[in-house]
């Protein structure tokens, strides 16, 4: 059983254990951060506070981009199913946020209902009024896909300023929010429509500090030729670059997420390739879903203590009676300098301070006279959660994923790529000849005879060093030879014979194509006179 004894149960003397990493994280937030949260009104500044759903929920994918990318249809394409409240179309079709999860039967939950049900993550979005809560619903249904994971899709993306204003509530801070609580966010882009409208450009903005959950997906990629494509994607690569600012590549997935034929399928192989990546990556989730709230309360943590650090220096800068107003407007246009202050005082990342414009336009609306002290205590308590009973969660976190499957996500489309004769690289590579009765070798052993019969064989075989001076010829590294050897002498006996010879360039062959090479030899390549002895 996994267990750990807090500090205050010991102090206590009565051991509190933890089941779960998700009942430790909840426990943890309500006695070591949850305080200093509400100490310095954290809430009202940055993010509500979190609740049990947050900690229990299923790991939720959130799809976002322009309208008519295809968000809708790419998850009619994952389950394989039409949900309630599907709308699919060229024009902006999607007008809400539809939570879809699993249920027991098919049908809508409005948004007022929803975020009055505890046993849901959106509670919370309460806060963003009835306009916004008009526009959100829960599509519930029975679907192995959603036994896992749940779907989060948002309306279309718009490029008019007069669209955008009569939302009615804040698009970007309602993303934002969600962004906080997803294990994914997948960014849509059309290949025929690439421009980023300056709403999407601030909804990219809005993601910032989530960049590690961000995919991008280059969707209706069949829809345009192969020297259009590699032009589309140096576009949208350059068009990210300028708005996502961090040193690293975001990952695009290149394809066409619907269950229509190509239109052109020249690069099939690689829409294949990409779809399975991505598939992979989404499958990954549920195994990686500790180690995400683990990382988000982290996150979560830091920011609550530089908020902290803040709000104490504004409180110690205001005078108790005269020129509350005018020290105000002060404190709030210097406060790059307060940060710069904190930064050094405290030996804090600049990386950990929140937006510094965003803070400016909060702090006008606060009574400074209201804001609390510093309180160390509060300071050090979280302090000791970050240092040791993260680390001990550290350690659950890990054994919890050793018993969960590589992949959990499971049904829909996730089952068309697993196995069979159309799973990802049958039948190619190393995998050619897999259902011929015939040895797949065998065609090319003529001319791998006559390079055979040059090598001076003894009794029939060929030493190692006369085989290594025609397998350098490949000019593969000496690492790859050196498993291509293991693999094609199957009888280890140090020798080749023609026949593990034939093997041996067979698999060399593999590589040059550039497919990667078997851990163990599969059935079908083993040479007709070594099985027998398998």
């Amino acid at each position: 059983m996994f267990s750990w004894v807090s500090k205050d149960a010991r102090r206590k003397k009565e051991p509190e254990l933890f089941q779960t990493v998700a009942e430790g994280l909840r426990q943890l937030y309500a006695q070591k951060l949850l305080p200093l949260e509400e100490h310095y009104r954290f809430h009202e500044f940055h993010s509500p506070a979190l609740e049990d759903a947050d900690f229990d929920n299923k790991p939720m994918v959130l799809l976002v981009g322009q309208y008519s990318t295809g968000k809708t249809t790419f998850i009619r394409h994952l389950i394989e199913q039409d949900f309630p409240g599907m709308r699919i179309g060229p024009e902006p079709t999607t007008d809400s946020f539809i939570a879809v999860m699993h249920g027991p039967t098919e049908g809508v939950v409005p948004g007022n209902a929803l975020v009055v049900d505890p046993r849901r993550p959106f509670r919370k979005l309460n806060a963003f009024g009835n306009a916004f809560l008009n526009r959100f619903m829960c599509a519930q249904l029975p679907n192995p896909v959603l036994d896992s994971i749940s779907i989060i899709d948002t309306p279309g993306i718009l490029s008019g300023e007069k669209q955008r204003i009569s939302r009615g509530y804040d698009f970007a801070a309602v993303l934002e929010w969600f962004a906080e609580r997803v294990d994914r966010i997948i960014l849509l882009f059309d290949a025929h429509k690439l421009d980023i409208s300056d709403e999407f450009s601030e909804v990219i903005k809005a993601l910032k500090n989530h960049e590690d959950k961000i995919r991008v997906v280059l969707n209706k990629a069949d829809q345009i030729e192969t020297q259009q494509l590699m032009r589309v994607y140096g576009a949208l690569m350059w068009s990210l670059g300028k708005i996502i600012n961090t040193p690293e590549v975001v990952r695009v997935y290149i394809g066409s997420f619907w269950s229509h034929p190509l239109l052109i399928p020249d690069n099939r192989k690689l829409f294949e390739a990409e779809e399975q990546d991505l598939f992979k990556d989404i499958q990954s989730l549920p195994r990686n879903a500790a180690l995400r709230k683990l990382n988000d309360l982290i996150k979560r943590a830091r920011l609550a203590k530089v908020h902290a650090y803040i709000i104490s220096s504004l409180k110690k800068e205001m005078p108790n009676v005269f020129g509350k107003d005018s020290k105000k407007k002060e404190l709030v246009n210097n406060l790059g300098e307060i940060y710069a202050k904190i930064e050094r005082e405290h030996q804090i990342s600049a990386g950990d301070f929140p937006s510094l414009r965003k803070m400016q336009e909060l702090l006008q609306t606060q009574d400074f006279s209201k804001f609390q002290a510093l309180k160390p205590k509060l300071l050090d308590t979280v302090d000791d959660m970050l240092a040791n009973d993260i680390a001990r969660l550290m350690v659950m976190v890990r054994q919890e994923e050793s018993l969960m499957p590589v992949q959990v996500v499971k049904g829909g489309a996730f089952d068309g790529t697993m196995n069979g004769p159309f799973g990802h690289g049958y039948g190619e590579g190393a995998g050619e000849g897999i259902d011929d009765i015939e040895w797949v070798v065998g065609k090319d052993k003529p001319t791998y005879d006559e390079i055979f019969y040059t090598l001076s064989p003894v009794n029939g075989k060929i030493t190692g060093a006369n085989a290594k001076r025609e397998m350098v010829k490949s000019k593969l590294p000496n690492t790859v030879l050196g498993k291509i050897w293991k693999l094609a002498d199957v009888d280890k006996d140090g020798l080749l014979d023609d026949e593990e010879f034939a093997l041996a360039n067979h698999l060399i062959k593999v590589k040059l194509e550039g497919h990667e090479l078997p851990t163990d030899l599969p059935p079908h390549l083993i040479p007709p006179s070594k099985r027998r002895l398998e």
